[in-house]
C-alpha cells in the first residue's frame, strides 16, 4: 500500500508490537481514504460486505463522531495536510448536535474531537460537555437518553454511557461518576443483564426488552465506559464487576440467545480498546489478532459487524464504529496514540 506515513522509529513504536499490527493499521487507514472518496461530505454508516459500498447519512446520526475520529487517526498517521483538512471539516459538521436531546452526544463529541489537535475542536468539545451537563437530571442521577431519535425521553440505555463519561468528567466529575454508576446499577440489577430502562412515575425504573439481554454491544459499551472512568474518576468499587464484564475475549454473537446467528465484530473491537485502557494488553492483543486475521479483508474492511439483528439491518457488514475501534486499538498498540487519548 502506498500510504505515506511517519516511520515506526519516528513514532516510537513499542518493541513488543506484534508483527501483524503495523500492516493491519496501514490497511485499515487506507480504507479510510477510500471511504472518504466514496462518501464525500456525507457520513458512512455501514458498508455491504460484498461490494464495500457504504450506506450513508447526511448529518451523521449517533455515529458521526466515529467518522471524524477515523479521519483524525488517518491525519495523525500520514501527517498529510489534505487528510487533516478533511478531519477538520467533518468535525465542524458535528456542531449541529450540540443541543440535540440525546445521550449519544457522548459518542458523537468525545470520539469526534478527542483525537483532534485544533482549538476549534477543543472548544466544540467544551460546548458539548457543558450542554450534556445541563441535561443532567440530578434526581435520576444521569443524563437521560433523550427524545432526539423518537420514543420515550426518560430512558437509561447502556449506549448512552461510553463517551459521555469522559465528556462529562471534563466539566463535572461528580455528574460523570453518577451517570456511570446509575447505569451500571441498572444494567446489572436483573438476574440477566438489562441494557435499557424506562422511568415511569411513580413506579420508577422499568426494564425494557429492547435491546435484549444477550445484545453483544451491551457488555462492550459498559466495559468501555468503566475503562474510561477508571482512568479519570477511579473505579475501585467496580473492580469485581470489571472482571465479570471483561471475561469474554472472543468475537461474540450479535445476540447470545442466537449463538448460530451473525457475529458482531464491532463489539469485539470496542472490547479490545477497553481492555487496552484497563492495562489488559495480552487479552486485547489476542482479540485484535482474531479480528485482523479472521475478519479484516486485504483492503482493510472489518466485516461481520451487526448493526441491528432484530430489524435484520446490516447483519454481516462493515460498520463505521467497528472500523473506528479496530483502528484506534491498532493505533494504540503500535504507539500512534495513547490508549487513553480517546
Amino acid at each position: 500500500m502506498s500510504t505515506a506515513s511517519a516511520s515506526d522509529s519516528e513514532r516510537g513504536t513499542p518493541p513488543d508490537v506484534p508483527e501483524w499490527a503495523s500492516p493491519a493499521l496501514e490497511a485499515v487507514l487506507g480504507r479510510v481514504a477510500v471511504t472518504r472518496s466514496e462518501v464525500g461530505d456525507r457520513f458512512p454508516l455501514f458498508a455491504d460486505p460484498g461490494s464495500g459500498r457504504w450506506t450513508t447519512t447526511g448529518r451523521g446520526s449517533w455515529t458521526g463522531g466515529f467518522w471524524a475520529g477515523l479521519l483524525w487517526l488517518r491525519a495523525r498517521y500520514t501527517q498529510d495536510g489534505a487528510d487533516r483538512e478533511a478531519a477538520v471539516r467533518i468535525t465542524g459538521r458535528l456542531t449541529a448536535w450540540v443541543d440535540a436531546d440525546t445521550a449519544t452526544r457522548g459518542l458523537i463529541f468525545w470520539y469526534g474531537t478527542a483525537l483532534a489537535d485544533t482549538d476549534e475542536a477543543a472548544a466544540l468539545r467544551v460546548r458539548a460537555a457543558r450542554a450534556c451537563r445541563d441535561a443532567y437530571d440530578a434526581g435520576l442521577g444521569l443524563v437521560p437518553w433523550g427524545a432526539a431519535f423518537g420514543g420515550p425521553r426518560l430512558l437509561a440505555r447502556v449506549d448512552g454511557v461510553p463517551g459521555m463519561v469522559p465528556l462529562l468528567a471534563s466539566v463535572d466529575p461528580q455528574a460523570a461518576g453518577a451517570h456511570l454508576r446509575s447505569h451500571f446499577e441498572l444494567c446489572l440489577r436483573e438476574s440477566s443483564l438489562c441494557w435499557c430502562w424506562r422511568y415511569e412515575r411513580p413506579v420508577g425504573w422499568v426494564p425494557c426488552e429492547d435491546p435484549p439481554s444477550g445484545w453483544s454491544r451491551g457488555r462492550a459499551w459498559l466495559l468501555l465506559a468503566v475503562a474510561d472512568a477508571a482512568h479519570r474518576l477511579g473505579t475501585d468499587d467496580l473492580t469485581e464487576a470489571i472482571s465479570h464484564l471483561a471475561a469474554e475475549h472472543t468475537v461474540p454473537s450479535a445476540d447470545a440467545a442466537h449463538p448460530d446467528g451473525p457475529l458482531d465484530t464491532s463489539a469485539a473491537a470496542i472490547t479490545a480498546v477497553a481492555l487496552l485502557k484497563l492495562g489488559r494488553r495480552d487479552q486485547a492483543v489476542a482479540l485484535l489478532d482474531e479480528l485482523v486475521h479472521t475478519h479484516v479483508t486485504h483492503d482493510g474492511r472489518l466485516l461481520n459487524g451487526c448493526y441491528d439483528l432484530a430489524a435484520r439491518t446490516a447483519t454481516r457488514h462493515e460498520l463505521v464504529w467497528g472500523d473506528f475501534f479496530l483502528t484506534y486499538g491498532l493505533a494504540a498498540l503500535t504507539g500512534l496514540v495513547d490508549p487513553h487519548a480517546a
